[in-house]
């Protein structure tokens, strides 16, 4: 179902930036991912995420909440200040509405609970590149 989801919507998978801290959580993010999309990087900070969207021009960046130097609210604030509209998909520990309120108004488009990551990161992502809402995992 994925698969024609992406093949439908555009020509080339779509090029994919993940900023998480936890090697974990970016193995996890890469073996769901990768069978549609490019992973153009993995990093492990907000300071980092900042250059390297910079640098690798993601189609969609996938952002952690919690990170060490700057959290990925800050890192998406700072990218929409200086003109960025990369897509970004949030994928965090935190399951509230406020919190993904949060991530909206800061220019977040998709919202996925880490405990949702096999089952919804895939989808999330393909609505980030087509421009739609998506939120799972709240409480």
């Amino acid at each position: 179902m994925f698969e024609s989801v992406f093949a439908m919507s555009h020509a080339a998978p779509p090029r994919v930036l993940i900023a998480d801290d936890s090697d974990f959580i970016i193995e996890r993010a890469t073996a769901t991912l990768s069978a549609d999309c490019e992973i153009v990087g993995a990093v492990k900070n907000g300071p980092a995420a900042l250059e390297a969207v910079q640098t690798l021009k993601p189609d969609v960046l996938v952002l952690d909440i919690s990170m060490p130097g700057m959290s990925g609210i800050e890192v998406i604030c700072r990218l929409r200040r200086a003109g960025w509209t990369t897509p970004t998909v949030f994928l965090t520990v935190h399951d509230d509405e406020s919190t993904v309120l949060a991530t909206q108004e800061a220019g977040g488009i998709g919202f996925v609970v880490k405990t949702h990551l096999p089952s919804d990161l895939r989808f999330a992502v393909s609505e980030a590149r087509a421009g739609r809402r998506y939120v799972s995992g709240i409480r």
